[in-house]
């Protein structure tokens, strides 16, 4: 692994640092507070081709690879969870499986609608009976001539309600095990029998709508089964590898926003005659975080890394998963504690990052299910 980033890596990794503090940053306390859609921040994204991350130049994007996606979403991150999360569904759980397992035909009417952010993509795999159980879910998909109709609702659909574009997993197969029945599906906004239902409203990534997906005897055409009928699974477990990279890069981003804001209070706080950095037990916490930091920031670009190459990455991914978002917990909560009671205010940004880390060890899979892959790789 080359630790020296291409200029095309620095390029992106100083543009998404501008985007962050320009147009985020200021904005992230509203977003968080009014619980409103970043979607004009996407659309944002978008013309400054952070929507097209590992999309193809000739279908728009802006191909920089998933290193060079990690490195924008350190910095998008550090500023707003909320669209960090957005940008990274869209890129990691939309497009990306849609690259890899689309017609020519689907890539050539969606990729540059996504890469330019005009149409925000979503993911929908969970169901309120299949959560870390992903194969047990039941929405049905049943063939009729040339469309499939859905029945079902899924939920913890993250975009939900301003999404264009959904991968939505069906089973198509019940006389089947299980990870052998289910299909994946190309569904769009304003397909009849297709609706949004319920918003949730959430403790962090307030800005980030998650909702459920309702389908009544909704006719999908045929040619929208992304892959293969019945080879849903593959795809959906395959596609949460490179989503874990990109929860793992907003994991750190929201540390790295932890450590900063800590560093910042600590020099101008005074206590006893002089600023709290200047005791140790302010500066072995302001250590704990940099350190972990650090090692949780080499993990993701490791993972990232060796996706770029097409070599195998699950244990890499989860293992980037797992410790980046630990690590997010625990600045945030170390970051709280540096701020002592100023930090349980809503007028100081670390009361924001608590809550928005705490997601960043459930979604795209558990800690306990990261742990679980782990071993299973370990044990082979």
């Amino acid at each position: 692994m080359d630790f020296h980033l291409t200029e095309d890596q620095k390029m992106i990794r100083d543009a998404a640092r501008e985007f962050a503090r320009e147009v985020l940053a200021p904005r992230a306390a509203e977003i968080d507070r009014d619980g409103r859609f970043p979607m004009e921040e996407f659309r944002e994204a978008g013309r400054r081709g952070f929507a097209g991350f590992l999309v193809p130049e000739e279908h728009g994007g802006s191909a920089v690879g998933n290193v060079g996606m990690a490195l924008a979403m350190f910095e998008i991150n550090r500023a707003c969870a909320s669209t960090g999360v957005t940008l990274s569904v869209h890129n990691s759980l939309v497009s990306a499986p849609l690259l890899l397992n689309g017609t020519e035909e689907q890539k050539a009417k969606w990729l540059p609608l996504l890469a330019s952010g005009e149409v925000l993509g979503a993911y929908s795999l969970s169901e309120a009976v299949s959560g870390s159980d992903a194969a047990a879910l039941r929405c049905s998909a049943v063939r009729d001539g040339d469309h499939f109709v859905v029945d079902g609702t899924k939920l913890w659909v993250t975009s939900g309600s301003h999404a264009g574009l959904f991968i939505v997993f069906v089973r198509t197969n019940p006389s089947v095990s299980n990870a052998k029945g289910i299909t994946a599906l190309l569904v769009e906004k304003g397909t009849p029998g297709f609706s949004v239902g319920k918003k949730e409203e959430k403790m962090g990534i307030r800005g980030s709508s998650t909702t459920e997906l309702v389908f009544e005897n909704c006719r999908v055409p045929a040619a929208n089964v992304l892959g293969k009928v019945d080879d849903g699974f593959r795809i959906a477990m395959h596609t949460l590898d490179g989503g874990r990279i990109g929860i793992a890069s907003q994991a750190v981003g929201i540390a790295e926003a932890c450590l900063e804001a800590s560093v910042k209070y600590a020099k101008e706080r005074r206590q006893f005659g002089k600023p709290i950095a200047s005791f140790q037990a302010i500066q072995w916490k302001i250590a704990e975080m940099g350190a972990r930091i650090e090692a949780a920031r080499l993990l993701v670009l490791r993972a990232a890394w060796l996706k770029d190459l097409g070599e195998p990455h699950s244990f890499e991914a989860a293992v980037a998963k797992l410790e980046a978002s630990r690590t997010a917990n625990f600045c945030g909560r170390e970051a709280v504690q540096v701020h002592g009671g100023a930090g349980y205010l809503v007028d100081f940004p670390v009361e924001r990052h608590f809550r928005d880390a705490r997601i960043t060890e459930i979604y795209e899979g558990t800690t306990e299910i990261q742990k679980l892959v782990i071993a299973r790789h370990l044990l082979r």
